[in-house]
Formats: structure tokens, sequence, C-alpha cells
């Protein structure tokens, strides 16, 4: 593997980390929302958007990351 490579996965990994930390975030903030008796039903909606974006990324990147597995 080429210097050039691990360094393109150390970067998808640190990527990896600051979605997954965000991801986390919002998930408590969702959370603490949802809990509150006058919640803004639109903000709510777009917090739980963006964390289901999140999610997808963090997903796709995990792929890309980590290395495939013999059948």
């Amino acid at each position: 593997m080429s210097t050039l490579d691990e360094v393109d996965r150390q970067e998808q990994r640190q990527t990896l980390i600051r979605l997954e930390n965000e991801h986390a975030t919002l998930d408590r903030k969702v959370a603490e929302y949802a809990a509150s008796s006058g919640a803004d039903q639109l903000a709510l909606s777009r917090l739980k958007r963006r964390k289901l974006q999140l999610k997808d990324a963090i997903v796709r990147l995990k792929s890309s990351v980590l290395p495939d597995l013999p059948a």
C-alpha cells in the first residue's frame, strides 16, 4: 500500500470519527427536543433528517474504510 493510500485512509477515519460524534450529538438533541412539551415539529423533523443523513454517510464511509471480508 502506498503512503498516499494510507493518508487517504487516515483522513477517511478522521472524517468517520467526526461524523459519528456529530450523529451522537444530534441523537441527544433529538431526544431532549422531543421530550420538551413545546417542541417545534418542523425543527424536530429537520434534526431527525440530518441525523439520518449522517447515519447514511457513516455507513458509506465505513464500507470504504473497512477491508472487504472474504465470503
